[in-house]
């Protein structure tokens, strides 16, 4: 009989920092792994970061293309910007000029060939 009043004294000093610990494990693992712990503020730091650079080339990019819009106007008409797009829509150039093209936004230029050309003796 005292071996079982021991046994329970004991059990009853030790209950409660188990119980504690055992609580706070639980809070500080969902404080980690949670929906809303480090790893997924991490996270979301990361794809508002991402989010943030697409969108300061997207607005720059739409800024420039708002700038050519305007140049062709009605009010104020750029001459060089109107010669530039006719050339561009009609593939025509006079025999006098040289064009230099550069791809559309978003494209990509052709690779240049691997082979270089035989040599002619």
């Amino acid at each position: 009989m005292a071996l079982l009043a021991e046994i329970r004294r004991r059990a009853r000093d030790v209950a409660g920092p188990v119980l504690m610990v055992a609580v706070a494990g639980y809070f500080g693992y969902h404080a980690v792994e949670g929906d809303r712990g480090l790893i997924a503020w991490w996270q979301v730091t990361q794809q508002l970061k991402y989010a943030n650079a697409t969108y300061d080339r997207v607005h720059g990019e739409r800024e420039a293309l708002e700038h050519r819009v305007s140049l062709l106007g009605n009010d104020k008409l750029d001459p060089d910007l109107l010669d530039e797009r006719a050339h561009a829509m009609l593939n025509l150039a006079r025999p006098d000029e040289v064009m230099i093209l550069e791809p559309a936004l978003g494209a990509q230029a052709p690779a240049a060939p691997d082979t270089a050309p035989a040599d002619r003796r």
